[in-house]
């Protein structure tokens, strides 16, 4: 049998990680890693966090799942946890991201639909956006590599440039829906959105009674330095999507909404057989117990600065590989001169995990409790790990 048991559809690299502690990773052989990857954004408590297992240990010896047939005192706590903190007035929880933005794409048509404009369904998303696998959010973006060989996608996006706002504004008709739009995108290469851009999308929703849809699955809870990336904006969104930190690393999702949004989202309109389960909403409120905090927010933009300020220190000394940094709080990313991709395999077999992105762009993003002592290390062995580097012939 040609066929692995796990389906190939991952590049599988030589990391084969068996137990986390703090931001490190250790390999099946003993290998050490220092994790500035964090499973992509959502260890964002780094591994085995003391809060978080605690929580989740007890929970499981509870009540790990029932039916949404019925009441849910843990989902109701943890919903009303977030409309407290946040612009929302109601949640449904996911278990992924991509769930979360079908579940924002899903109440943005019905919103119209209530309304009686149910020809007002389609969504404008922009160039280079990542919004999950399923059918409708890679027919969302116009990323060839995540549409190919999906034909037929589905109809009701219309995808212009990222950051661009006369380029949004034009593309309205008389079948807009909304915007649906990542303010800092994550694997188009850790480009934060304009204030402007931002401020001109909330303009024409208000104006012409569209939803403005945030996709925050990977620049959510904390990761800014603001519990989310909207507050830094001046506006809110009408409808959100959050995942990935938001668990702590258990899988959970949640599509956040202003009552005025979730106006079509009544009984029958929209499920799931895991979401919200008992043990989801106990890693996620052992999460927001850590997080949720001024002082360990401004601790994020703390380090946030210290990090990029040292990484920007170090570039001068590379110029041959880096160009620039970029991001927000602890979701920065690397411009690099050559294949992104390549060097990030070079750092994993020099102890360092990152992860790549569009536009040639190296991500950083470690667990968001770490330390003076680990961004020193990170940057200590980043900058020999490129002075080692030999540039691919192909990409020099």
């Amino acid at each position: 049998m040609a066929i692995t048991p796990l389906m190939p559809v991952y590049p599988r690299c030589d990391v084969r990680p068996v137990r986390g502690e703090g931001p490190y990773l250790y390999g099946e052989n003993g290998e050490k890693y220092l994790d500035f990857a964090a499973g992509i954004a959502v260890n964002l408590l780094g591994h085995g966090h003391p809060h978080l297992t605690k929580k989740i240990q007890e929970q499981a010896a509870t009540l790990m799942h029932v039916s949404n047939l019925y009441g849910s005192p843990q989902g109701e706590a943890f919903a009303q946890r977030l409309v407290d903190l946040t612009f929302a007035d109601t949640v449904f929880f996911t278990n992924s991201g991509a769930e979360a933005v079908e579940c924002a794409i899903k109440t943005a048509r019905r919103y119209h639909h209530a309304k009686g404009n149910a020809h007002k369904n389609a969504l404008i998303t922009f160039s280079n956006a990542f919004h999950g696998r399923t059918m409708a959010t890679i027919s969302a973006t116009n990323q060839e590599k995540l549409r190919d060989g999906f034909a037929p996608l589905l109809p009701g996006f219309k995808v212009v440039e990222f950051d661009n706002l006369e380029a949004a504004l034009a593309a309205i008709d008389d079948n807009t829906a909304g915007f649906l739009v990542e303010p800092v995108q994550g694997e188009g290469g850790i480009r934060p959105a304009s204030k402007e851009f931002i401020a001109g999308l909330r303009k024409a929703c208000d104006e012409k009674d569209l939803m403005l849809v945030f996709d925050e699955v990977q620049c959510g809870v904390a990761r800014t330095g603001t519990l989310y990336a909207y507050e830094q904006y001046g506006i809110a969104p009408d409808i959100l999507a959050s995942a990935k930190g938001i668990g702590g690393g258990f899988p959970l999702g949640a599509c956040l909404a202003t009552e005025k949004a979730a106006a079509g989202m009544v009984i029958g309109t929209h499920g799931s057989t895991y979401g919200g389960n008992p043990l989801a909403m106990a890693a996620g409120q052992a999460v927001f117990d850590i997080v949720a905090n001024e002082e360990f927010l401004g601790q994020v933009r703390q380090t946030g600065e210290r990090l990029r300020s040292a990484l920007e220190q170090m570039i001068p000394n590379h110029d041959h590989l880096f160009e620039s940094v970029r991001g927000m709080g602890l979701i920065l990313g690397i411009k690099m001169k050559s294949d992104s991709r390549a060097f990030v395999n070079w750092l994993r077999s020099r102890g360092l995990l990152t992860v790549a992105a569009g536009d040639n762009v190296m991500r950083v993003l470690p667990p968001l409790n770490i330390d003076e002592t680990h961004v020193r290390e990170f940057v200590e062995r980043l900058s020999a790990a490129a002075a080692d580097y030999e540039v691919p012939a192909a990409a020099a």
